[in-house]
């Protein structure tokens, strides 16, 4: 008889899992059913010929060795499903069939190393297996030369075979390795993925919870402690008809925006009284997240048999995120109140001060004497729904890299002077002056305020490599070379970082440690003008949606290191890897650092105290992108050109490099 393994298929993340010895004595139909049965979606006769390709292919190759199998597992942070696991010894065979197919085509080779990457980066039985990526083309007659090749982590290079070869290459890689062998259990351990921000808000709307694509070590179970503690909060408005402003703060990468886009997923149905809208001024990141959310959900109709236009889909997703200036210009025009209860303003720190919003007012909306600041007017807006109404705050720490953004206070200030009627519930570390929040020193008596731990998210997720890289940026940029050194020393084995005075070499740092299709690109400072030289012109501008969604094949990708984007278009995004060009603009000169503006023909020296802060945001925002490691191009200079003097870049190039880095030449 054949019996069922210990954790039943519906639980798995498998469709199908069994031993192999089971497996192999299977009908046929009794595999395809149990498939069919825990499919998600209707299975098409195209797919069930698939499977029993694939079911004939494993049961002749498999005989006699001893091991678990897995059909279909789920790679949660992905959305996608691995065709085959194969538990033999001490390995994980992860296997891609391409049935129909006589080529092994490159995005297939990348697909199936992702996969083994997910694996071993994310599920804790695969951390320390090694783990083997194998694509198998069912129609190709013949398997390039086979290449085992394992990298440091244990996974190794994809291997590309014909379907005669599946047991001999079983058996090649098998023969040198050694250590504990895996049972079935494997498939029930934990999976703690990291999503990017791109794949968090695609696992949102589509229903996973913020618990399911979140790891669950400290820094998750903070992520999932605040998303309670605002619904909390929102639940709580609503049921007692009062209003109410949460602040939330986070290091760079904790998950501020995850927390938002949770909120917004789960309340997103407009005919709920807890409809809720995320906000943000940050363009790039609503195209973004607009164009990917769009594409997931049109192809995932797709799967399940329904024809959608694209554009259909595109107008529901544009009604939970929008760019925060059109939200504001439609209230100027509309006096009622909005249609949301809640109101998600991402980066709230970048909101516009009075004088940033008075000018826009009259130069483009010919309203002279406007008399609100951006974070004033927004209030008022939500303050227009007569029984309640929440506001979110999610403020980053040293993230201010505009002229006119107004800063925490401009929020702080709105609410106590004009809305005293609003409680507010404020993150105990809104008062750390990285979030410059000084009106909190001066707030009036009788404030309802409320002071939360809860509302903090103290540990990066961004970098699943090294939580602690946000760390060494900022005693970096802080000039504490002990600290950095220290922060370095504590990362360096597994998040790598390297600096160059040549850029292909730079570029090349990036391409090898890469692998699948790990995103990597090229970025720098909005006013490094002067790196032109190395083709590097920050004046071109860069589509972040094609730059961040495109694929390797197009030119206007990341991938291609052509088009640098600043930290206008990458902020609030991430890459896995980075090449970041520093220029002259920013430039250590033995103690601190000095601040420059290229105007003209010449270098300026930067003496605006708030202009600095921008500049030395930009790099940190810069120099917080990559999720797995970067690598830092200084450039040489010219003795022949007064604007690139090696002056300008010789003292920063030694001052990174004594902090650690390894030299790439």
């Amino acid at each position: 008889m054949n019996q069922l393994p210990q954790t039943s298929d519906r639980l798995s993340r498998a469709w199908y899992s069994d031993s192999i010895a089971r497996f192999v004595d299977s009908a046929h139909d009794t595999i395809l059913g149990r498939l069919a049965t825990n499919s998600d979606f209707a299975v098409l006769p195209e797919q069930r010929d698939a499977w029993l390709a694939e079911v004939q292919l494993l049961q002749a190759h498999l005989r006699g060795l001893s091991g678990s199998l897995f059909m279909e597992f789920a790679i949660p942070r992905m959305g996608r499903r691995i065709d085959t696991v194969l538990l033999i010894g001490p390995a994980v065979f992860v296997i891609e069939f391409k049935v129909g197919e006589a080529e092994f085509e490159r995005a297939a080779l990348d697909q199936v190393w992702d996969y083994a990457l997910d694996l071993k980066n994310f599920h804790s039985a695969s951390h320390t297996a090694p783990i083997v990526p194998i694509l198998i083309a069912t129609c190709a007659a013949e398997s390039p030369p086979l290449h085992l090749c394992a990298d440091r982590d244990q996974v190794f290079r994809p291997l590309s075979i014909c379907p005669f070869e599946i047991r001999r290459t079983l058996n090649l890689v098998l023969q040198p390795l050694t250590g504990t062998c895996l049972d079935e259990h494997w498939g029930a351990a934990s999976y703690r993925p990291t999503p990017t921000i791109i794949e968090a808000a695609r696992a949102l709307y589509a229903q996973h919870s913020v618990e399911a694509i979140a790891r669950y070590d400290a820094g998750a179970q903070n992520l999932s402690i605040t998303s309670r503690r605002i619904e909390d909060i929102l639940d709580d408005a609503r049921a007692k008809r009062r209003k109410v402003i949460c602040f939330v703060t986070g290091v760079p990468g904790a998950g501020k925006t995850l927390v938002g886009l949770n909120v917004a997923t789960q309340r997103r149905d407009l005919t709920e009284a807890t409809h809720a809208v995320f906000l943000s001024g940050n363009g790039p990141l609503v195209a973004v997240l607009r164009e990917a959310l769009t594409r997931d959900e049109v192809l995932r109709q797709q799967q399940r048999g329904v024809r959608v236009r694209k554009n259909k889909v595109a107008e529901s997703i544009k009604a939970f995120i929008q760019n925060v200036h059109h939200f504001r210009d439609d209230l100027l025009i509309d006096p009622g109140p909005p249609a949301e209860h809640v109101a998600i303003f991402d980066e709230a720190q970048r909101a516009w001060n009075l004088r940033q919003t008075a000018a826009f007012m009259l130069r483009r909306k010919k309203r002279p004497g406007f008399s609100q600041s951006e974070p004033e007017f927004l209030i008022s807006c939500m303050d227009r729904h007569t029984d309640w109404a929440v506001i979110v705050c999610l403020v980053g720490g040293g993230q201010e890299i505009n002229t006119g953004e107004a800063g925490i206070d401009a929020w702080i200030d709105a609410v106590t002077s004009q809305f005293p009627h609003w409680e507010m519930c404020i993150s105990s570390n809104l008062m750390d002056s990285e979030y410059s929040a000084c009106s909190l020193g001066r707030l009036p008596e009788g404030q309802r305020i409320v002071f939360d731990d809860a509302l903090h998210l103290a540990v990066s997720l961004r970098s699943f490599r090294a939580e602690n890289a946000s760390h060494f940026v900022k005693a970096l940029l802080d000039c504490k070379k002990d600290d950095a050194r220290r922060a370095f020393a504590e990362i360096a084995e597994r998040y790598p970082m390297a600096i160059s005075r040549d850029l292909e070499s730079a570029k090349q740092w990036v391409r090898d440690h890469a692998r699948g299709n790990e995103r990597y690109g090229l970025v720098a400072s909005s006013k490094a003008q002067r790196l032109k030289p190395d083709a590097i012109d920050i004046r071109v501008e860069v589509n972040p949606v094609h730059w961040f969604l495109a694929e390797k094949d197009d030119t206007r990708s990341s991938y291609y290191l052509e088009d640098a984007a600043t930290e206008f278009q990458v902020q609030g995004l991430e890459l896995d890897w980075t090449c970041v060009a520093w220029d002259g603009d920013l430039r250590f000169d033995g103690c601190g650092w000095s601040y420059h503006s290229f105007r003209g023909n010449r270098w300026l020296r930067v003496r605006n105290g708030e202009n600095r802060r921008y500049l030395c945001n930009a790099y940190r925002v810069l120099l917080t992108r990559a999720r797995q490691g970067m690598v830092i191009y200084v450039p040489p200079g010219d003795t022949r050109d007064a604007t690139r003097s090696p002056a300008f870049y010789d003292s920063t190039f030694r001052y990174l490099k004594d902090l650690g880095l390894e030299e790439v030449v």
